[in-house]
């Protein structure tokens, strides 16, 4: 069983601060994003059945943790409360925020609404400018196409300088390009991430 807990870490390049269990060498997949937009069934997708639920310490929030294995290598993932700022307005955004500055995850994976990406955009901007390590998730691209809503994923991708994806969690849509995206990400990235 997995435990979350903060304290200082064991001096590896992701052990400070809220962790699970500190002989746990996996690196992190945080999942951020705000309410509605499909990070659960993003993170079930990628955990499979064996998902540890737990409070936050302190708190009475509940952080999703898992173990996936992305591209041969394994993961532990976060599925975090849900988020719209950098700068909390809830318990739930401050639980959030521990975890993406304090843990240092390996990859935030940013999971949006894409028919909505007007209003999604905003956090994607605070992540990139927080120099975290950021993958954009266009989810819900079925609804976006029967909206009528086109999105240019490559440009997009250009213009934010970080990798995007499109998927449809719920019907696996885009899932085996996701993974593929998030290893090559996780491995192209330095040990230490200068947050």
């Amino acid at each position: 069983m997995h435990t979350l807990s903060f304290g200082r870490g064991d001096g590896r390049c992701h052990g400070e601060g809220l962790r699970v269990k500190k002989d746990n060498l996996r690196k992190k997949v945080s999942i951020v994003g705000s309410s509605n937009v499909g990070t659960s069934v993003i993170f079930n997708s990628l955990t499979g059945a064996y998902v540890t639920v737990s409070n936050s310490p302190g708190t009475t929030v509940n952080v999703a943790s898992g173990q996936a294995t992305i591209e041969g290598e394994e993961f532990e993932v976060v599925d975090t409360p849900g988020m719209y700022s950098l700068l909390p307005i809830s318990e739930e955004e401050r639980v959030t925020r521990s975890i993406l500055l304090e843990e240092k995850p390996a990859v935030i994976l940013q999971v949006v609404d894409a028919k909505n990406l007007e209003r999604m955009l905003p956090l994607t901007l605070h992540l990139i400018e927080a120099g975290l390590p950021t993958i954009l998730d266009l989810n819900m691209m079925d609804e976006t196409e029967v909206a009528g809503i086109e999105v240019d994923v490559k440009r997009l991708e250009e213009e934010l300088g970080i990798p995007v994806v499109a998927t449809v969690a719920t019907t696996g849509r885009g899932m085996e390009n996701l993974r593929r995206r998030l290893g090559e990400y996780v491995a192209s990235q330095s040990c230490v991430a200068q947050i």
